[in-house]
């Protein structure tokens, strides 16, 4: 009887031990998945910034012609 109880308490501490770390890769995912999508938004403001600086020295060019 004591040894189903040894092997029982070791099967749960697995679980949890597997519920925890199922629960902390998750969070780091998101937060990883969070902080890609952050920098591609900035990346992406700096571009069309860079677009429109582009198509203002295009429309002087073609109006100085």
């Amino acid at each position: 009887m004591e040894d189903f109880n040894l092997v029982s308490l070791i099967y749960l501490g697995i679980i949890i031990v597997l519920i925890g770390l199922t629960a902390v890769s998750f969070t780091y995912f998101i937060r990883r998945i969070l902080v890609n999508s952050s920098e591609k938004n900035n990346q992406l403001s700096e571009m069309g910034k860079k677009l429109d600086q582009i198509i203002d020295l295009l429309e002087k060019d073609s109006d100085s012609r």
